[in-house]
């Protein structure tokens, strides 16, 4: 599936924001199974979101390293 590189770009962060706003929304609803479901989707949007920044990183490094190697 092709996305605009900004979009691409800004998922990581998104999945990061989205997280951090769970777990805080966690600490303030008080109905139902809420807190626990907000506890779980923010835990997993913060390691998603780590989980995709280091592993593009990771392999932009090596991609990076690659073409250097091939250059000389």
């Amino acid at each position: 599936m092709w996305m605009p590189k900004p979009i691409y770009e800004s998922l990581p962060y998104f999945y990061l924001i989205v997280g951090a706003i769970c777990l805080v929304a966690s600490m303030y609803v008080n109905w139902w199974y809420w807190p626990t479901i907000c506890f779980t989707i923010g835990l997993g949007g913060l390691v998603a979101g780590l989980v995709v920044l280091l592993k593009r990183r990771d392999y932009r490094e090596s991609d990076q390293r690659a073409n250097q190697h091939q250059d000389n």
